[in-house]
């Protein structure tokens, strides 16, 4: 059977999430391979007497909520353990089994003075900042890349754990000392937090690529999660404006341990408009009342920051650049109900450069700084499509609209979101 990646298409919040949960039911594991908790997923789920149970996740894989499936945090993830152990004891306080999570000996975690670092640089950038959301996330992973970070695995061992954070906070003291004037970081503290949380993780971490290769070879469905999205991705992204991991396809592979000729399908989750938060490029960006009905409607509010989001129309270049880089199989368009009320509906088909027109991505960062939209107007619809399960429930300008986007994108919309429920979906072609 395949292992199947859910990445996102735009700047994140495309609604991965739901994606995800939607196809847990039917797949066997689900397996957050990059990021940390510097992004969350909101999953509505409804429930038999009419109510729905809405659910917000930052670390933990979205199929979590799904029962029987093994939900899997992979190597590429960096670590906050006491946000995990946090979101644990949430969702059992709620009802939820949380006792088949897996999590990779090998994932990175997040110390005590990789939080504080990230926070004051992010205040010394001053105008530079990228938007970071504070939380240890960029700095744990240079660690990684610098060879002097702290793995799950290094938590079982005190003495090894001790010499590792020894090693790490001689740099980091340097720092947070002489150039930012702040108390120097101690190693019985971090040691101490460290090892609090080693006997309750215990039991949960494994070698999690082997558990997955053998679930693929036993013919089980693996469900790959991208937190993040390819325009924050750290190599294919609107860079330096990115996140710190690599939240493309090719990071499904790198994040958990899977070999790329055994992932055989990519969902590219799409909103029907485009949103992004902090800093960066942004060519569709409306700053004006049509901005703030879209923030509104769509309550674009960040889920683990609670931000405003940044809002603008459909760019149907990113989503070009998104199918190419990822190899995109199929898109699930969501939120396209937002949409309802307006009378016309833009959609960015290219860029203007300095009177070029660029029909895919500009190559250099300075282009697409100064990218200009180039829109074609669809025409809108009054109707209230959240009852919508078929497409053809929807009304003919919807259809238009989809089958539109779908046409300049790069790969087939199968499923379209029409509602914040589960069960708010039309599904076009089967994912599965």
């Amino acid at each position: 059977m395949p292992a199947i990646a859910i990445i996102g298409a735009q700047w994140g919040d495309e609604g991965k999430g739901k994606a995800t949960d939607l196809l847990g039911s039917r797949v066997d594991y689900v397996v957050k391979f990059n990021g940390g908790n510097n992004a969350g997923h909101t999953v509505v789920i409804g429930q038999p007497d009419g109510t729905s149970e809405k659910y917000a996740l930052h670390l933990l894989p979205s199929g979590i909520l799904s029962a029987g499936v093994t939900p899997v945090i992979g190597n590429g993830v960096v670590i906050d353990l006491a946000v995990l152990f946090e979101e644990l004891d949430a969702l059992i306080a709620r009802g939820v089994d949380v006792s088949l999570l897996k999590v990779s000996a090998n994932a990175h975690v997040i110390a005590d003075y990789n939080r504080t670092i990230d926070k004051i640089t992010e205040r010394f950038l001053g105008s530079r900042r990228i938007g970071t959301t504070g939380r240890g996330i960029g700095p744990t992973y240079a660690d990684k890349m610098n060879r002097i970070g702290i793995r799950v695995q290094d938590i079982f061992d005190e003495k090894i754990l001790t010499q590792k954070v020894e090693g790490v906070l001689d740099l980091k003291n340097q720092i947070l000392t002489k150039i930012y004037n702040r108390r120097a970081a101690t190693v019985e503290q971090t040691v101490e937090e460290l090892l609090a949380y080693a006997e309750r993780l215990r039991p949960m971490v494994c070698d999690t690529g082997l558990l997955l290769n053998q679930a693929l070879d036993r013919g089980e469905t693996v469900l790959l999660e991208a937190g993040q999205a390819t325009l924050l991705d750290v190599d294919h992204g609107t860079y330096p404006f990115v996140t710190s991991s690599s939240a493309t396809a090719g990071g499904a592979c790198t994040g958990s341990g899977i070999p790329p000729m055994r992932l055989n399908q990519v969902i590219g989750i799409v909103k029907a408009y485009t949103t992004r938060v902090g800093e960066g490029p942004f060519p569709t960006e409306l700053e004006d009342e049509f901005g703030e009905h879209l923030r509104s409607v769509g309550a674009e509010f960040g889920t683990t920051t609670g931000r405003p989001r940044r809002c603008g129309w459909y760019d149907a270049v990113i989503a070009r650049y998104a199918a190419r880089v990822n190899g995109v199989t199929d898109f699930v368009l969501t939120k396209l109900d937002v949409l309802t009320g307006l009378e016309k509906v833009p959609v960015c088909v290219a860029y203007d450069v300095d009177g070029v027109r660029h029909d895919e991505m500009p190559v250099n960062q300075s282009d697409f700084h100064h990218a200009k939209p180039i829109y074609e107007y669809l025409d809108g619809w009054s109707e209230d499509i959240s009852g919508a399960r078929t497409f053809e429930d929807l009304p003919a300008a919807a259809q238009t609209y989809v089958t539109t986007v779908e046409a300049m994108s790069g790969a087939r919309i199968s499923a379209v979101g029409v509602g914040p429920s589960r069960a708010a979906t039309v599904v076009i072609h089967d994912l599965i």
